[in-house]
């Protein structure tokens, strides 16, 4: 993998938890990463969160996309469909998040499936997948200051209510940075 740019497809399941969505866009705002996904990765995720959570509106999460698209402005990947015919993935269902890599010449799709995106498949492609603690997990060894750049902004957001440090890192941990959350409590940077 060219560590140089990554290039990143996030899947539906990484833009599904809020705090963990909420800190890769704000990655990607600094730069550690290019961060991209599909009108399609988007209604999976949008609409599992609308079936799963009484407490979303559909207009909350209107709001959340038109400030994903303005944040990230060419993070929409379109005309990808063409790569799917042939690929072959455990879940058929998931070709399309390939696809989208191929079209775009991405080097990491980010997803909690992994057995879903074998790296023999993937490889011809120059793409490998990473669960989203060892992505972020890369972007710090890469580029520790511009992740907790990352971090401060999304920290300073939470301010109706405030965001305890221990909610925080606890929210970050469940939601599947455990690792990660690990070296920002060796740190002491709050």
């Amino acid at each position: 993998m060219n560590l140089d740019k990554i290039v990143a497809v996030l899947d539906a399941n990484v833009l599904y938890p809020t705090t963990l969505r909420d800190l890769l866009i704000w990655l990607a705002v600094n730069e550690t990463f290019d961060a991209h996904w599909t009108d399609e990765i988007t209604r999976e995720w949008v609409g599992n969160l609308l079936e799963d959570r009484a407490d979303i509106s559909a207009t909350r999460l209107e709001r959340t996309l038109m400030l994903m698209e303005n944040a990230l402005p060419d993070a929409k990947i379109i005309q990808y469909e063409q790569h799917i015919q042939g690929l072959d993935l455990p879940d058929k269902n998931d070709c399309h998040v390939l696809a989208a890599a191929i079209e775009i010449n991405a080097n990491v799709i980010v997803t909690q499936n992994l057995r879903d995106f074998p790296s023999a498949v993937l490889e011809p492609h120059g793409v490998v997948a990473l669960n989203p603690d060892d992505f972020v997990c890369l972007l710090k060894d890469l580029n520790s200051p511009a992740v907790l750049k990352a971090i401060s902004g999304q920290r300073a957001n939470f301010k109706n209510p405030p965001l305890k440090l221990d909610e925080y890192l606890e929210r970050l941990s469940s939601q599947g940075l455990p690792k990660f959350v690990l070296w920002l409590g060796s740190i002491d940077l709050f």
